[in-house]
């Protein structure tokens, strides 16, 4: 097993693994919320980062840590915070959790967690393998949301142009714009110098 992004930015040897989880996962929801709402003029329909900061969180911190901070995020939603894109406008906690986005939220911790494993054995330290594990957890996103929206509305509807079509191009642009910044990231990590630093 290879040593995480989070892990080699922050050594955890400076605090207890506790204290330092702790601070990463809330940080980690707390980005998983602001990105939901963030909306980004692109072709066919404006896109949000959310998928991107899903999938680049679980390769920064790991599998147990990234399944947890999106988790984490989950239950924030289902207390009725309005952390989801759309909300209040299309309703909160358990009620949105169940319409049809559930099956991408769903997705999310799968997706969060598989990049997080590959990452953990060094997917997440060059271009190429950085894109391929990106691209594993965009398709789990998205096997889960489908199934969920076909068991929902029925497969005698449009579901892939409800669930799919209008957001491949720009998930296209987030896995690419992902394969570029996480192994700059490990330059970044490998290049830091300090007497606490561990290197990677």
């Amino acid at each position: 097993m290879q040593k995480t992004l989070a892990l080699a930015l922050w050594p955890q040897e400076i605090e207890s693994r506790l204290f330092r989880n702790t601070v990463l996962a809330v940080v980690g929801s707390l980005l998983l919320a602001v990105s939901s709402k963030i909306s980004v003029p692109f072709y066919p329909v404006p896109m949000t980062m959310q998928t991107f900061v899903v999938l680049a969180l679980g390769m920064a911190y790991g599998w147990r840590l990234g399944g947890t901070t999106v988790l984490l995020y989950l239950a924030e939603g289902a207390a009725g915070l309005p952390v989801f894109s759309g909300t209040p406008e299309k309703g909160i906690g358990l009620s949105y959790m169940l319409g049809g986005t559930g099956g991408y939220l769903i997705g999310f911790v799968l997706a969060a967690s598989l990049c997080g494993y590959l990452a953990e054995r060094g997917w997440d330290r060059n271009v190429i393998s950085t894109a391929l594990a990106m691209l594993l957890g965009y398709i789990v996103i998205y096997a889960l949301g489908l199934l969920w929206l076909g068991n929902l509305f029925g497969w005698d509807k449009p579901i892939l142009a409800w669930g799919l079509s209008p957001f491949v191009f720009g998930d296209l642009a987030k896995l690419a714009l992902a394969a570029a910044v996480l192994p700059l990231c490990w330059r970044f990590a490998a290049n830091r110098k300090g007497p606490t630093d561990t290197g990677c």
